[in-house]
Parts: C-alpha cells; sequence; structure tokens
C-alpha cells in the first residue's frame, strides 16, 4: 500500500513534504491537451507570420508597423512560452525547481504588460493618425515608435520585477509542498496591479478609440456632403453610412475583444484568488491567453500587405533575391 501511494506522489523519496500528482481523468486531460496546444501552434503561427513579414519587407517598416511588431513579439512568447507549460502545471508536477518557478512568474507578468502596453501605443498612433493628420509624419517617427516600444518593455520588465521581487529573494514561500509552482498575490497588491495594469490603460484606450471613432464619423460625414453638393449625385449615400459603420464596427471590435479577454483574469486578482488553484483558473487564462491568438488576426488582417506577405512566405518568395524590396502597398 505504501509503495502505491508513493507512486501517486511527485517525489517518492520525500513522502511527508512531496505534493500529490494531479489526478484528473485521461479524457479531461487530453481535451486539455488538444486545445490549449492548437490555440498554442495557432497563436506562434499568426504572430511569427507577423514578424517575418514586417521584419523583411522593407516597405513595411513603418512607425505603425512596428507598434504591431512589437505586439506580435509579446504575442508570439504567450503561445510559445506560457501556454505550453501552464498546461504542463496543470496535468503534472513542477520538477523544474523554484528559481524557474519565479523565471514562469516573471514572464506570466512582463508579457502581458508588453503587450497591453503596445495595445495603448497603437491607440495614440490610429488617435495621432485620425485626429491630428497634418502632423502625423512630424510627431509619429520611426525613431520615437522604437524609443517608446524600447520603454514600454522596459517598464513592463521592471514593474513586473517589483511585483516579485518576494518571490526572487524567498522562492517558493507560496509552496506548500514540493512540486507545486504558485502565483500568489494578496489584496492590496493585487488592487494596485488591476489599477496600474488594468484601469488606467483601459481608460486610456477606449477614450481614444471613442475620438478616433468621432472624428472618423464626422470626417465620413463631412466628405458626404461635399461629395453630395459637388457631384449631386444620392448614390453616395449608402457608401458614406458603409463607412461610418465600417468604422464603427472595427473600433468595437477592437475595445470589446480586448477587454472581454482581460476582465476575467483581472477580476480574480482583485479578489484576491490564487490564480492557479481557483476552480475558474483554467477559463480564466484561456480567455487570457487567447487574446495573443486574436491580436494578429484583428490588427493585422485587416490590412491588405499582410495577406500579400503571407501568400509570399507561403510560396517561399521571400527566399529569392531582393525580394524585401516587393512593392507591398
Amino acid at each position: 500500500m505504501e509503495v502505491e501511494d508513493g507512486t501517486e506522489l511527485c517525489f517518492p523519496q520525500f513522502p511527508n513534504t512531496s505534493c500529490r500528482k494531479p489526478s484528473s481523468p485521461w479524457p479531461q486531460t487530453l481535451v486539455l491537451y488538444i486545445v490549449y496546444y492548437s490555440i498554442s501552434l495557432n497563436t506562434v503561427t499568426l504572430n511569427l507570420l507577423i514578424i517575418i513579414s514586417i521584419s523583411h519587407f522593407r516597405q513595411l517598416h513603418t512607425p505603425t508597423n512596428i507598434l504591431l511588431l512589437s505586439l506580435a513579439v509579446s504575442d508570439f512568447l504567450v503561445g510559445l512560452v506560457l501556454m505550453p507549460v501552464e498546461v504542463v502545471k496543470k496535468t503534472s508536477c513542477w520538477f523544474l525547481g523554484d528559481f524557474v518557478c519565479f523565471l514562469y512568474n516573471y514572464l506570466i507578468c512582463i508579457i502581458p504588460a508588453s503587450s497591453l502596453g503596445d495595445i495603448v501605443l497603437i491607440s495614440v498612433d490610429r488617435y495621432v493618425c485620425i485626429c491630428d493628420p497634418l502632423h502625423y509624419t512630424s510627431r509619429i517617427t520611426m525613431n520615437r515608435v522604437k524609443l517608446c516600444v524600447c520603454l514600454c518593455w522596459l517598464y513592463s520588465a521592471s514593474y513586473s520585477f517589483f511585483f516579485l521581487k518576494n518571490d526572487l529573494t524567498q522562492p517558493g514561500r507560496y509552496n506548500s509542498c514540493y512540486g507545486e509552482c504558485l502565483f500568489v498575490t494578496d489584496y492590496f497588491t493585487g488592487l494596485i496591479d488591476v489599477v496600474l495594469t488594468f484601469f488606467v490603460p483601459v481608460t486610456v484606450i477606449v477614450a481614444l478609440y471613442l475620438r478616433v471613432f468621432a472624428v472618423a464619423v464626422s470626417q465620413a460625414r463631412a466628405m458626404h456632403s461635399h461629395i453630395t453638393a459637388v457631384t449631386l449625385q444620392p448614390s453616395v449615400t449608402p457608401k458614406a453610412k458603409k463607412s461610418e459603420l465600417k468604422a464603427a464596427r472595427n473600433l468595437g471590435v477592437l475595445v470589446v475583444v480586448f477587454l472581454i479577454c482581460y476582465c476575467p483574469v483581472y477580476c480574480v486578482s482583485l479578489a484576491g484568488a490564487n490564480l492557479v488553484n481557483a476552480s475558474s483558473a483554467s477559463y480564466v487564462l484561456f480567455v487570457f491567453f487567447c487574446n495573443s491568438s486574436l491580436n494578429p488576426v484583428i490588427y493585422a488582417f485587416l490590412y491588405p500587405w499582410f495577406r500579400k506577405a503571407v501568400k509570399l512566405i507561403a510560396t517561399l518568395q521571400i527566399l529569392k533575391p531582393r525580394s524585401c524590396e516587393t512593392n507591398m502597398l
């Protein structure tokens, strides 16, 4: 009987301090593997296509695309590192030690934070482009965008380190047994994190997109009025209305999908719950990670150059000499 019990332990040589192996049914574990690794593969593939496209073709080296590239890098790391490791944590014991556990928790803070920062920068870029188009090229330059991206990653790394510095000095302090890797936050720390990494960025994003939406609609109506006055063709009306609806739909999708994916995990954090052991953790983290798979669909698939770049990559045309000079627009 002792041998049978020992086989259920992560570390049978330490029967008094070892955690027990997860005992979820095999069908449930198989479904978890299939779903998570499918989403992970999709996330890695889509974001890798964006990284290759923007990095390879020189015509795509624009300030907006540099922001999309930074967002794709953070989302690529989510699919490559965070999602596979999360599956391992849920289906088996943690054998990599407390320091690697700290590194994983550090990455699970810094990568989403940098992704959120990129979305804020993209909102600012769209705001200046639509609301102040005459000064866009002078205000939004390549050097300034690159500097902002570097500062975004630096801030994310510094903030995440400050957030987890106690875990580095006392690794594994929240673990109740060997074979466990927990990410625990108290209510006060979780509240600060929610305010700094959710409420403030969301307020900025929503405010900017609302302003962008209002300006886009007013410009569409002004263009419609101008065309109607010059040409006296009432048939232009449906086209103007269509452009207004398209602007409303695109901006609405950006904000709504972002909120849907980010709200659950921050609600759990605000409640002071343990993200790993909570009964709803699988669903919360799944939705949270899915945002990294949806970002390339929302931000990149709206651009015709991305479809053209994917075709060139899939047909290996990028391996030809001077393919980086291809006209993508």
